[in-house]
Order: C-alpha cells, then sequence, then structure tokens
C-alpha cells in the first residue's frame, strides 16, 4: 500500500430529469387522437455503497468529480423516456461522508446499507398530463428538472475494535505482527511505519478482533507534528487502546515521561478519546538494562487503575497474555461507534431577481425560468414547512403581483414545472 489516502474532497450531481415532449396520437381512421405525450424520464441518483475490498480512498486521488446519467426525454404515443442510471461510487469500510463546507456529517459508512447522496431530478410531464375537457389539445410540456450538487469530504476512520498508539519504534508494528498475520514493515529507526495496519488476533475458537497499528505519535501530534496528526483519526472509533512504551532504555528516554506525552497528545486531540480504557504494554523487557525503569512505570500506571503487562514482542513474550486480556476487556465494551448524521439539509440560496417567463395558454398559466427550477430541485413538497419556504420565495419574487397584473383569474392554474395549482387571490 505505497500510498494510503484516507481523507479525499469530491464533487457529485445527481442526473437532470428528462423534458416532456409535445405530441399527439396520429392514427389511420383515428380522428382527433388527443395529445400522447410521454414524460421524461428521471434522473439517476448518486449511491455511496461500501466495497470491503478496498482500504483506502486512493481512488478519490486523481478522480474528483462524479456526475450520474441524465434521464432521456419522453416520446410519442405515451412512452416515458429512460430512467437515468444511478452512480454507485465504492468507498472503503468505515468511510465517513461530511459536507465539505460545514463539516458536518452527512452519513457513516459503517455498514452494507447503500446510502443515497443526491437524488436524480424528476423528468418533466409530457402534453398527455395537460388534457382536460376546455383544453384538449395542449400544446406545451414541461421541461425536467436539474440533480443535485454538492460537495463532501470523505474522511477514513478505521473500524478497528483496539488501536495500538506509542511513541515511534517502541515496537508496535512487531507486536501487531506476531499475534495476526498482518506483515507491517518493520526496522530499528522511527516513523518505520507511514500508514496504518490492520490485522485480525485470533484468541481462542468464536473469540477475535481486529487491532490496528497507528503510525508513531510524537509530542505536538494534535497540533500538526510529524504524521500522528494525520492518523489520529483512525483510533478516533477504537474501543480500546492499548499503549506500547519501550522500557529497555536503548535510546535513553524516560518511560513514565512517554507515557504521559502520549496520553496529552490523545486529550488534546479528542477528551473522549483519551478517556477510552487503556492496557498498558512495557515493551521490550528482555534487552531492559535496569529493571527500576520497567518497576517505575509499572507503579506509575497501576496508580492510574490500569492494567499494565511486560512484554517482548520480538521474543513473543508476554504477548498471550495482553491479548487475552484486550478479547477480555472488548466483552465488557459497547460495540465499534457509528457517528449519527450531523447534517441538516438547509435551503438553497435563491436570487429571485432573475426574471421569470410567463406564458398563457387556454387557462393556464405556465412560469418558467433558470433559479425556479432549481429551486424547485431542492423542495421536498411533501414536508409543511418546505412548501411554506416555497410560497414565501413565490410571494417574495413578485410572481403572484405579476400574474394579477397581467389578468390571471380565480380558478386559473398556474404551472409551475411538474407542479399545478389553482390559483386563489
Amino acid at each position: 500500500m505505497p500510498n494510503f489516502i484516507d481523507i479525499a474532497r469530491i464533487t457529485v450531481k445527481s442526473g437532470a430529469g428528462g423534458n416532456g415532449v409535445v405530441s399527439f396520437h396520429r392514427e389511420k381512421y383515428v380522428a382527433a387522437g388527443g395529445p400522447d405525450g410521454g414524460d421524461g424520464g428521471r434522473g439517476g441518483d448518486v449511491i455511496i455503497r461500501v466495497d470491503r475490498h478496498m482500504s483506502t480512498l486512493m481512488d478519490f486521488r486523481y478522480k474528483r468529480k462524479y456526475v450520474a446519467e441524465n434521464g432521456a426525454d419522453g416520446q410519442g404515443k405515451r412512452c416515458s423516456g429512460r430512467d437515468g442510471q444511478p452512480l454507485v461510487i465504492k468507498v472503503p469500510l468505515g468511510t465517513v461522508v461530511r459536507d465539505a463546507e460545514t463539516r458536518e456529517i452527512i452519513c457513516d459508512m459503517s455498514g452494507d446499507e447503500p446510502f443515497v447522496l443526491c437524488r436524480g431530478g424528476n423528468g418533466g410531464w409530457g402534453n398527455k398530463h395537460f388534457a382536460t375537457p376546455t383544453r384538449q389539445v395542449p400544446r406545451f410540456a414541461k421541461a425536467g428538472l436539474p440533480g443535485q450538487e454538492r460537495s463532501v469530504l470523505l474522511e477514513l476512520k478505521l473500524l478497528a475494535d483496539v488501536g495500538l498508539v506509542g511513541f515511534p519504534n517502541v515496537g508496535k508494528s512487531t507486536l501487531l505482527s506476531v499475534v495476526s498475520k498482518a506483515q507491517p514493515k518493520i526496522a530499528n529507526y522511527h516513523f518505520t511505519t507511514l500508514y496504518p495496519n490492520l490485522g485480525v488476533v485470533y484468541v481462542e475458537e468464536g473469540v477475535s478482533f481486529v487491532l490496528a497499528d497507528i503510525p508513531g505519535i510524537i509530542e505536538g501530534a494534535s497540533e500538526g507534528a510529524g504524521l500522528g496528526h494525520d492518523f489520529l483519526r483512525h483510533v478516533d472509533r477504537c474501543r480500546l487502546l492499548i499503549h506500547v512504551v519501550d522500557v529497555s532504555g536503548s535510546e535513553g528516554r524516560d518511560p513514565v515521561a512517554d507515557f504521559e506525552a502520549i496520553n496529552e497528545e490523545l486529550k488534546q486531540y479528542s477528551p473522549e478519546l483519551a478517556s477510552r480504557p487503556m492496557l498498558v504494554a512495557g515493551n521490550k523487557v528482555d534487552i531492559a538494562e535496569d529493571r527500576t525503569l520497567v518497576e517505575t512505570l509499572k507503579a506509575h500506571v497501576e496508580a492510574k487503575g490500569m492494567p499494565f503487562f511486560e512484554l517482548s514482542a520480538a521474543a513473543h513474550l508476554g504477548t498471550r497474555e495482553l491479548m487475552l486480556a484486550a478479547a477480555g476487556k472488548l466483552r465488557e465494551l459497547p460495540p465499534v461507534t457509528v457517528y449519527e448524521p450531523t447534517y441538516v439539509q438547509r435551503p438553497p440560496q435563491v436570487d429571485t431577481s432573475e426574471p421569470l417567463t410567463i406564458t398563457h395558454e387556454d387557462d393556464v398559466w405556465i412560469v418558467e425560468g433558470p433559479w425556479l427550477q432549481k429551486t424547485m430541485a431542492n423542495v421536498n413538497f411533501g414536508d409543511y414547512e418546505s412548501r411554506n419556504w416555497f410560497d414565501r420565495m413565490l410571494r417574495e419574487s413578485g410572481l403572484f403581483d405579476r400574474l394579477e397584473e397581467m389578468g390571471i383569474q380565480d380558478g386559473d392554474t398556474v404551472s409551475l414545472y411538474n407542479l399545478e395549482f389553482e390559483y386563489q387571490k
């Protein structure tokens, strides 16, 4: 995995609805066949779906815009246009989709259920819809509504039960390779691990969990220093943390100071994350020159009420006991965090100063215009508050005043794309 990409910004747009058509039935020996214009097809949706074979957002590094197919126009003989094909965007498990501007959560792709990110525009009505006893030859149809467009931020937060945290070169990757079948890069220098690694730990029959090795965190990580800031998000979901500390003294470091420094970085990044249950592992005990460092850290950790384990990952010493303790702790903890949506759809900003085109056909007043078309694509007419907002927009635009100036009468029909209503003063 040479390029681990865990955050990407993309623009998505659903398909526009096809246009309705003006057509009249023509058949030999059939006089005055009447209007038979078909409706336009519905635009394709943009759908987000989890692909369990993906582990990074690398696919979104170069392609940033995704557009679904438009609906086809209607045809004669009451034939509706074909609906646009939905566009399915595949993301790794654990991807959080946010609004790019407000950073609010739109959805958390932590399951296999697909999510419709943008709905396609409705197709326009053909002239068959506008035939009435008094209007038997409607020579107009409706254009399809445009699709929705939005910019979103994809943020990958690994779905791991347990996260390994600690300074660089303390043995996290070695521990992961010993207790699972993962094969992270291991070497005796800092920042060997440049991206998170996952491994499945099989404890016993029917008992397993996912363990994540997070790249080494250093002091100042919560403010952007080192690699830790980029990857701290991957421990957000972890139910349990294993804090690996080098107790060998081989680099002249103080284990207690290292332990407190990492905890402070976790707290600065997220107080909620810092409060997660934690097991502390004193690693490299087999090469410890002085047992004083081990005993000092053990006393410090146990005084805080945290379990302490001595181990040597390289020598496979104490790793089994640590994994058993982790599995036992996980039985008591709630499942992996799934983020609830916080995004609230806001009414679009509408410039009602743009002129509307009004034409009069029999007793129907046909109103069209770019801002009206765009606005209707974002209104939920099944919602009372949305309808009230739309009515307010029409009144503020001066539409009703203009209709009265043109001579509209009570009971006349006002047609706004795929919406019709009787006018009442």
